[in-house]
């Protein structure tokens, strides 16, 4: 047996990406970065690595456990390699673009590592695209960027595409206003984490009846929203479902294509979410294909919402585009040819060897034409 090493092993979570998955993906991220700028949304592109007290900062505090660290050696400080952009796009607005006009309409796309995976996303590597929208609070940020997340999946192809709002703080507002001390208040949060009716049943008065309300509160947007109205909440909890009520009549008017459920209890993956938050699948992904909601960005605590969506998961959700027609220019074709086909929209192979048969090595290549007299003719496989 030999001792060699595979070369083409990688660590758990890492993969190449290649053809055509790399064109592919390459394609869907063009594509959504094209769509989010056409809605205001101005590229900025972050460092792979930055200085751990900046990256961690603020937003960046919910992803630090998923951050690598590493010594600068110029520096000798310590560095942190991205786990999420978002907590870097909102130093950029907080420090370089600090002066910039609110609200301040940010996208960005590019690669992130996180420690580990987990079972729904074991890579520990992909690529992130996403939009920020910093310097206000208004439902009415919280609906745009909801409906232009599912407005770009339905634009490249993403099938049955459904957004999931929670309202993470939601719990925590109506367990203060119930008075309940820190042991009543975690129980509670657990038993809601676990969908654990009887456990909450068993805190017993009104923190069993409200919310145990919050726990069947959960659904397609129209029956939730009801069941969330028959709750007896306090005021400032029903501030927030008014709110929520208000960004779903939005979205829905905005993206009529788009499903829309309500999970008001939900707040696992939100680390440092302060609001309305979402996630959104479609047909066919495994797991979410991305997520966004509300936060404050900077040490200065701008108010903010956004979302980030998954390459990968959203890779095999949408269907690959069909295959440019290529052609196979045989050797010594003069190269204003190639020049011209590749300005009709064909990709050409140039032969690099004199003494081969042209038609067999252009279908060694898998072209699907070949240099003619001049013109690409179609070539027919053997099975055909």
């Amino acid at each position: 047996m030999s001792d060699a090493p595979n070369k083409a092993l990688l660590p758990d979570g890492l993969r190449d990406a290649l053809p055509p998955d790399a064109a592919h993906e390459a394609a869907i991220v063009e594509r959504l970065l094209q769509i989010v700028g056409a809605h205001g949304y101005e590229r900025v592109d972050p460092p792979l690595v930055e200085f751990e007290d900046s990256l961690l900062e603020g937003a960046g505090k919910g992803v630090a456990l998923a951050t690598f660290r590493l010594m600068d050696p110029v520096s000798q400080r310590m560095m942190g390699v991205r786990a999420d952009i978002t907590p870097q796009v909102a130093r950029i607005a907080a420090t370089r673009l600090s002066k910039a006009s609110r609200p301040l309409r940010l996208g960005y796309a590019g690669p992130v590592l996180r420690v580990r995976g987990d079972q729904l996303r074991p890579e520990r590597q992909f690529h992130e695209v996403g939009v920020e929208l910093i310097g206000t609070d208004r439902a009415e940020a919280d609906a745009e960027v909801i409906a232009l997340a599912g407005e770009a999946l339905i634009a490249i192809g993403a099938r049955d595409v459904s957004v999931d709002i929670n309202l993470p703080t939601l719990t925590p507002t109506v367990c203060e206003a119930l008075g309940l001390d820190e042991a009543t208040a975690n129980a509670a949060r657990v038993a809601l984490d676990r969908k654990d009716a009887a456990a909450l049943r068993g805190l017993g008065g009104a923190a069993s009846e409200m919310l145990g309300g919050l726990l069947d509160a959960a659904g397609p947007a129209d029956s939730a929203l009801s069941a969330l109205e028959s709750v007896d909440l306090p005021l400032t909890a029903r501030d927030e479902c008014r709110r929520l009520e208000e960004v779903v009549r939005q979205v829905g008017a905005a993206v009529p294509g788009l499903v829309i459920t309500i999970d008001p209890i939900e707040n696992r993956g939100f680390e440092y979410h302060t609001g309305l938050s979402f996630t959104l699948f479609a047909k066919g992904a495994r797991g979410s294909l991305g997520r966004g909601g509300r936060y404050l960005a900077g040490s200065v605590g701008e108010p903010a919402t956004g979302f980030t969506l998954f390459l990968d998961s959203i890779a095999r959700a949408v269907p690959a585009e069909e295959k440019r027609r290529k052609v196979y220019l045989p050797f010594g074709t003069p190269v204003g040819v190639g020049r011209a086909l590749r300005a009709e929209n064909w990709t050409t192979v140039t032969g690099l060897e004199p003494d081969v048969e042209a038609s067999v090595e252009a279908e060694r290549l898998e072209c699907s034409h070949l240099l003619v007299d001049g013109r690409p003719v179609i070539i027919l496989q053997n099975n055909e």
